[in-house]
Parts: C-alpha cells; sequence; structure tokens
C-alpha cells in the first residue's frame, strides 16, 4: 500500500474517522493528555505550613516578644518565620509541576487521517481509532496499532530505558493485545511519547490520555505519597518535648512565685522569663539554615537541590538504585570494537588519538554509506561521528556527495538494508554497502559452515561484553537494478560491535559508595547480557542477575527477600521498578534512585531520595526527583553523600550544643526564684541570648568541615534518633557542669556583697563566656581542643568577633547598660567571668578526653568498632 507522507496527497485506501465520530469521541473520551491535577496555590501552601509545630513556636515566640513590647525581637523572629514560609512554598510549588512536564511531552502535533485526507492537528486531539501518520523524526501522539509501515524503527528509551531502538512490523489484522508493553523487537504497538527514528507508516490508536502507557505512569506519579522527611519528623518530636516541658515548668514558676512572693504580675512575668529559656526556638531556625546552606553548598558542585532535606537524607542513604542508561552510561551508542574477516580485532577506545589502520577504516566507511545520509538511528549515527572524527571519505563529504543512487531497506524477512553509490570514472559501476544482522549478513555472503562457526563464536564473545553486532558486507555492481539485496554477490568483510559507553568516573564512585557501607543495585530495561556487562565495568556485583519475567511472578514477600542479595535487575519495566524501590523499602533500607527517562519518575518520587540527571534526563524525571546532577556526573552523588553525613554530623553538635546552653540559661532564671535571690536574668536577657548568640553560635556547626572518617563509616541505621542517649547524656552533663561553674560564681559574688545590678553584670558575662566555650567543645567529637582551634572556620571567627562587640556594647553603651540592669565592671572582674569560661572549657574538654579513652578501651575488649559520630 502507499505510504506517501505529503499531507496535501491523498491519504490512497485508508479512509480513517470521519470528522463527526472523531469528535464525538473527543467528548466522550477527553483530550490525549493527562488530566490536570488539583494544583495547590501558593495561599493553600502557605496555609499548610502555618498549621506546621515548628513555625507555630516561631511566630508564637514573636507574639509574647511584641506582648513585652521588644519590637526588635519580636521583628527578627517573624523575619525568621516568614523566610521559612517562603522557602517552603517555593519548593512545594516547584514540586507541582510534575505532571505539567508530563503532559507537555504527551501533546506533540500529529498528522492524521480524517474522511480520507490528511490533516495536521494537535496531538491533544488525537482520539481512539485514529489513523496517525507516522514518519522518521516524529514523536508518536498516542499508544497505536502499527496497520502499514517501511522499515520501521522507534526509540523508546523514555518508557524502557533501552538506548537501542526495536524494530516494528505491521500487522493490518491483528486485535489490540491489552497486555502489550513497550520494548522487544518485531512487535506491532508503537508507544506515545516514543520517537520514530527510522522508516514510516500508519498506525490506529487505541489509547489516549491516561490510558496510555506513558498517562499510566503519570497515575502512578499522582498516586504516589511522598514520606515527610525523617530529620523533620525527629525534630519536630524534640521540639515538642522541649516545649512541653517548658510550659509545664512556666506554669510551676508562676504559682510558686505567686503564692511564695505576692504580686502576680511579677509572677507572670517570671513565668514568661523561664519558659523563654526553655522554648526550643533554635531547633526550626537551625534546621532551616542547615537546609539551605547544604543547598547553596551541593549546588557549587553542579547539584541541584529541590527538597532540601533530601540532601541529609541522601547521606544516610543505604542503597543506591541506578538505572543504566543514561546515568551509568552516556545514552549515546558508540563503536566499541571491530573484527575483521581474519579475526584481527581493533578497538577505537584503544587509540583515541591515532589513524584507524586502513582495513577497519574501510569498514567505518562501508558502515556509513549502508546507513541513511542524516540518521536518527543511534547505531548509525555512531558510524557517522566515528568517521567525521576519523576524517573518513564519506561522512566529511559535501551534502550533494553523499546521497546513495538505490536503497534496500530493512525487512522483517531480510534484517538488513544495503546503498548502493555510484563510483568515480567512465561506466555505470556502483558500490553496495550492506549491514545488518551477522547472521543475515553471513545468508547474504554464502559463507560456509566453518566460517559461520568463527562468525557466530566472534558474535556471541562481542555479545558477552554487551554489545550490539551488526556485520558488514560490500560488492560492486553494474545492473540491472535485482528486487533484492539477495541477487547481490556479497563479500562479508567484517564485524562491528557498539555499545553505550559507560561514563567517565563511575567506577570510582562506585567504589566510593561501597567503602562508605551503600550497596549500589542497577535497574534497566535492558537485556542480561549488555545488563551484565555494564554492571561488570561500573564495578557491581554481577554474581545475582534478576530479569522482569521472573520478578513478575514474585510476590512482594519473596521480592523483598530476593532484593537483599540481587545486584542486577534487568528486562525490567516501569511498574517493576517501582515494586522493587517499595520491597527495599519495606526492608528498612533508606533507598536513593538516580534516573533520567520518563519511566524512571514514578521510582524517582517514591524513593526516599530521588536523584535525576539534569543534562540528559526528561523535565519527567527531574521533576519527580529532590536532587539534579546539573552536569550528569555520577560522582556528584559521592559529594552529595559526603555533604549529607556531614550536614547530619553538624546538626547533632549544634542539637547537643542548644541542649546544653539552654540548661544554664533555664537554670539561672530558675535558681534565684528557688533561692529567694533577686530576679538575675529577665525576658530581655533571655531573648538576647537565644535570638542573637544562641542562633549565631550555631551557624558555627553549619560551617564545619566533615570528620575524618565520614566516608569510611556505614551509614546510620534507619530508625536512629537525632539525639540518641548517649548524646543527650553528653548535653545534659555539658549544660550542668556550665550552671555548677557559673552559679558557684553567682554565689560567690553575693557572698562579697556585690551590688545587685553588678552580679547580674557579671554572671551574665560568665555566661557568654561559657557558651563560647561550649561552642569550642562541641566542633569536634573526638578530636582535641588544640585541633579543634586549628581547623579552619571561618564563621566562628565572625561570631567570636560579633560576641565580643556586642559584650562591649552592653558595658559602654549607657541605653544598653540601662536595658539590661547592668552595674559596671571593672578589668578584674572581667578576668573572673572569663576565667569561669575557660573553666567551663577545660572541665568538659577533660570529660570529652575521659569518655574517649574509655570508649576505645571498651571497644578494644569488645572487638568492635564505633564511629566518632556516637561517641
Amino acid at each position: 500500500m502507499s505510504l506517501t507522507l505529503d499531507p496535501t496527497q491523498p491519504a490512497g485506501p485508508w479512509l480513517g474517522l470521519s470528522t463527526v465520530e472523531a469528535a464525538s469521541r473527543l467528548r466522550a473520551e477527553g483530550f490525549n493528555e493527562l488530566p490536570a491535577t488539583e494544583r495547590r496555590t501558593p495561599l493553600r501552601i502557605v496555609i499548610e505550613v502555618l498549621k506546621e509545630p515548628m513555625l507555630a513556636l516561631l511566630l508564637g515566640a514573636g507574639a509574647i516578644y511584641l506582648l513585652l513590647g521588644d519590637l526588635r525581637e519580636a521583628i527578627i523572629l517573624i523575619i525568621f518565620a516568614t523566610v521559612s514560609v517562603l522557602i517552603t512554598v517555593i519548593q512545594e510549588s516547584r514540586t507541582e509541576h510534575v505532571l505539567e512536564a508530563l503532559r507537555d511531552l504527551t501533546s506533540p502535533r500529529a498528522l492524521v487521517i480524517r474522511d480520507g485526507a490528511r490533516i495536521r492537528i494537535a496531538g491533544r486531539e488525537v482520539v481512539r481509532g485514529d489513523l496517525v501518520v507516522l514518519a522518521e523524526g516524529d514523536r508518536v501522539p498516542a499508544d497505536a496499532l502499527l496497520r502499514d509501515g517501511q522499515d520501521f524503527q522507534a526509540d523508546e528509551s523514555l518508557l524502557t530505558g533501552e538506548s537501542v531502538p526495536v524494530r516494528k512490523v505491521a500487522d493490518q489484522l491483528l486485535a489490540v493485545d491489552a497486555a502489550q508493553r513497550p520494548g522487544g523487537e518485531n512487535h506491532p504497538y508503537v508507544f506515545s511519547g516514543s520517537l520514530v527514528v527510522r522508516g514510516a507508516g500508519i498506525a490506529e490508536v487505541f489509547a489516549t490520555g491516561s490510558r496510555s502507557e506513558i498517562g499510566k505512569i503519570g497515575q502512578t506519579l499522582r498516586a504516589l505519597e511522598i514520606q515527610p522527611p525523617r530529620l523533620q519528623a525527629e525534630v519536630r518530636r524534640i521540639v515538642r518535648v522541649f516545649a512541653s516541658v517548658g510550659a509545664v515548668v512556666s506554669a510551676l514558676v508562676v504559682l510558686l512565685y505567686g503564692f511564695l512572693r505576692g504580686g502576680w504580675l511579677d509572677a507572670v512575668l517570671a513565668g514568661i522569663a523561664v519558659g523563654m529559656s526553655m522554648l526550643p526556638e533554635e531547633f526550626p531556625v537551625v534546621l532551616t539554615v542547615f537546609m539551605a546552606m547544604g543547598a547553596w553548598r551541593i549546588s557549587r558542585a553542579r547539584v541541584l537541590t529541590r527538597r532540601a532535606a533530601a540532601i541529609e537524607t541522601l547521606g544516610s542513604a543505604t542503597v543506591l538504585c541506578t538505572d543504566k542508561t543514561g546515568t551509568l552510561t552516556q545514552n549515546r551508542m558508540a563503536i566499541a570494537e571491530m573484527r575483521l574477516r581474519n579475526g584481527e580485532i581493533f578497538r577505537p577506545q584503544d587509540l583515541v588519538d591515532a589513524p584507524i589502520p586502513e582495513p577497519f577504516a574501510s569498514i567505518i566507511e562501508l558502515g556509513i554509506r549502508a546507513s541513511a545520509v542524516d540518521p536518527h538511528d543511534p547505531m548509525e549515527k555512531a558510524f557517522h561521528e566515528l568517521g567525521k572524527r576519523r576524517r573518513t571519505e564519506t561522512a566529511n563529504a559535501p551534502a550533494q556527495a553523499r546521497t546513495p543512487v538505490r536503497t534496500y531497506g530493512l525487512r522483517p524477512d531480510l534484517l538488513a538494508m544495503s546503498n548502493a553509490w555510484a563510483t568515480p570514472g567512465p561506466g555505470a559501476t556502483f558500490i553496495v554497502a550492506t549491514k545488518g544482522a551477522p547472521e543475515t549478513i553471513a545468508d547474504l555472503c554464502h559463507l560456509g559452515a566453518d566460517e559461520r562457526a568463527s562468525v557466530t563464536e566472534a558474535v556471541n564473545a562481542m555479545a558477552d561484553q554487551g554489545m550490539r553486532v551488526l556485520g558488514i558486507a560490500h560488492c560492486t555492481f553494474s545492473g540491472p537494478w535485482p528486487d533484492s539485496q539477495r541477487d547481490f554477490a556479497l563479500q562479508y568483510v567484517g564485524l562491528v560491535g557498539l555499545a553505550d559507553p559507560l561514563r567517565p568516573g563511575v567506577p570510582e564512585a562506585v567504589a566510593q559508595c561501597r567503602s562508605a557501607g551503600i550497596r549500589i543495585v542497577m535497574i534497566t530495561g535492558d537485556y542480561p547480557a549488555t545488563a551484565r556487562a555494564i554492571a561488570g565495568q561500573a564495578g557491581l556485583d554481577t554474581q545475582h542477575v534478576l530479569i522482569g519475567s521472573d520478578l513478575k511472578s514474585l510476590s512482594e514477600a519473596a521480592l523483598a527477600e530476593r532484593v537483599k542479595t540481587t545486584t542486577v535487575f534487568a528486562r525490567i519495566m516501569p511498574d517493576q521498578k517501582l515494586r522493587i524501590v517499595e520491597a527495599l523499602k519495606a526492608n528498612g533500607d533508606v533507598v536513593a534512585m538516580t534516573g533520567d527517562g520518563v519511566n524512571d519518575a514514578p521510582s524517582l518520587k517514591a524513593a526516599d531520595i530521588g536523584v535525576a540527571m539534569g543534562g540528559r534526563g526528561t523535565d519527567v524525571a527531574r521533576e519527580a526527583s529532590s536532587i539534579v546532577l546539573l552536569d550528569d556526573d555520577f560522582g556528584s552523588i559521592v559529594k552529595a553523600v559526603i555533604l549529607g553525613r556531614r550536614i547530619y554530623d553538624n546538626l547533632r553538635k549544634a542539637t547537643v550544643f542548644i541542649i546544653a546552653v539552654h540548661i544554664p540559661i533555664a537554670g539561672l532564671a530558675l535558681l534565684p526564684l528557688l533561692l529567694g535571690f533577686p530576679l538575675l536574668l529577665g525576658p530581655m536577657h533571655i531573648a538576647f541570648l537565644e535570638m542573637v548568640i544562641d542562633p549565631v553560635c550555631s551557624l558555627v556547626f553549619e560551617a564545619e568541615r566533615e570528620e575524618d572518617d565520614i566516608m569510611r563509616r556505614p551509614p546510620r541505621e534507619p530508625g536512629e534518633p537525632l539525639l540518641s542517649r548517649p548524646l543527650l547524656v553528653w548535653g545534659l552533663l555539658q549544660g550542668g557542669c556550665t550552671l555548677l561553674l557559673i552559679s558557684g560564681l553567682f554565689f560567690l559574688a553575693y557572698g562579697r556583697d556585690m551590688p545587685e545590678a553588678e552580679v547580674r553584670a557579671l554572671t551574665f558575662f560568665a555566661l557568654v563566656f561559657s557558651i563560647v566555650s561550649l561552642v569550642l567543645v562541641n566542633r569536634a567529637y573526638s578530636s582535641s581542643i588544640v585541633k579543634a582551634l586549628v581547623r579552619r572556620n571561618v564563621i566562628l571567627g565572625f561570631v567570636l568577633a560579633g560576641v565580643a562587640v556586642m559584650l562591649v556594647a552592653t558595658l559602654q553603651w549607657p541605653l544598653a547598660r540601662e536595658l539590661f540592669h547592668f552595674g559596671p565592671l571593672h578589668a578584674a572582674d572581667l578576668m573572673v567571668a572569663a576565667a569561669t569560661g575557660i573553666g567551663v572549657l577545660v572541665l568538659l574538654e577533660s570529660v570529652k578526653r575521659l569518655r574517649h579513652s574509655m570508649r576505645i578501651r571498651s571497644d578494644r575488649l569488645g572487638g568492635t568498632v564505633v564511629s566518632s559520630e556516637n561517641t
């Protein structure tokens, strides 16, 4: 049947739907696009964010400051809250774009036959039953059954992950098989979103919109619920505990003060002061700062963070699931090996800049001549690219000199194609270049049994290395033109092996992940032999391979057991990728998933951390992910893991510091009340400490460098709390020792009859010096104070300078001195306050060294190894 592709020409015997019937089906079944999601407006997102308990605490504290008349402190706190809301709204709004990107992909323009004529319509207007005319370079607008075709091949990598196009065969009588899925050779089905790379055809649409294969992926994305980050949930729990304890203690203070001393207004003020001293508003601020700064730091390594908490989660990943095509490999075909008829082998990558030896240069030349002039097929592109790089005759010739005089296309019954080229000089002599399946080339060249066996052995050896193998043949011809390629006297030249090359740096990145205790799992739609070969090159264990047909028969429990040991999954469909990720998560693993195709989007979204490739990746994959590698460098994942572990370590340090610093602040607010002394710290002092010094000091921990063993320790247990019992005890011990020393100074000052205002100033300065000491103590888990001071931290210098300026201002500026109710301090008083801070530093460093030595001794006796993060 005729397959003329000019839309102005008649459609031949094809009539297609009538305009009336098409309009009726469009009304009944809807547009050929994914249904619009219920997009959350920015206002709706703001309302959801305002319900967060951490943000409610921030705004509540701001309201308290407003009631107290402390406008500056209230404004600072409200600014923190506003920034937190804006960041969340921006991030949540961006995640709403995932289905929009998918809808754009599924709605190209389409050439259809209606009422016997060819018309061009919007892809969203294609309906079930439409006859779609497809040509090389077209995007398929809907799932369809190929009714007529010539040498038809489609690139379905967006749906299957396979980088090599699949051949399609037309069937005018076949009924639609609902179980048919993308991938596989010699099927009559074409799928929405795939690209026609060779040939032309007419296909009958049988599924549009959400009923298509790409639409089912969209439906899966809509159904998936993203779990809130574990760290965020953990911080919420800590905040709730602190807030509850603070509320109880504040109520008791009000009652105690009111009944023992009278004056209920003073009692309320005292309760507010104690409540503020225990209110953990630093936690949400610190978490926001750590995540925002972490996103900025990782962006310098060309990694975009779409959800900031994902960086920290990546630091705890136990399994990294990676796609093959476009992730471990470059998603392009390249000539990896050539073999001559005599068995001689040449690999172009072994001699990148050297010229190709003449016999192998002839193979490249023939491969180019047997390909399309401007190819879409990745394998034909590989011949042209190598030819241009090595300056072969045909690849670099002018366009007018690169047109064959006769072409024989690929057919289902003859898997080879030939182009005939005119030779220079007198006479009608032509060169015929042929390439195709090795067994077909062997038949066309009439090879003997022994040579066929030799070719088969070579093909198997190349296929075991993950290559797609083509046979090359040629002949001279003078006419007349035969009907079939079988009538040429072809001579066998050799074999060409093509492969999707591994990305540079992948083996090194895999090795680093494994040293950090992260298991690498490869999930691909490609064939087992190719998957095993690429996995071996990347440094993965290839002992256990599970293919999609076997996985399909496994129950959820059986699959959960298999994923514990399986490293390579081959011939996997999108829904099976999702099952694998969910099985790993069911085993308690923290799963990171990398990918770049539409078929990866559901598993990217379902994983704890989705990592998309930004350069070659689709918009759908990027929008469904948490992290995007802008330079497609698999090694950037290692940088993200290091940063994630560093963030968690430093967040723990900051958390211990916050707990430690709250104890002396709360103690000094509560102790005078219990012992009958005048109140030492009021709301202004506590606001100054918590809203200026405490958050600023916490920034020091965000800037801390990673511990030396950060990539030599296994990932932390998924259920391990942010604040473990040993760290909680360590924080309480630090705070208790600090309170003990400062309280001693407080009682000593009162015992010497120092005026109340001077006692307050002396104790406050001692508290500030002690807070600085707590910062220094918590900079490292186990290293000495000397190493901690030598280790570079620019923020620490700014913090120390800022603290010094603020202390001088409170002494020298009369307005500040009056606001804080401070009396004058002499040089000797300042030295005593500084000595108290130094005493805190020396005492806690001694305790830390003792704890570290005891743990080392315990580990040696028990034969265990404990990472520094738990010491």
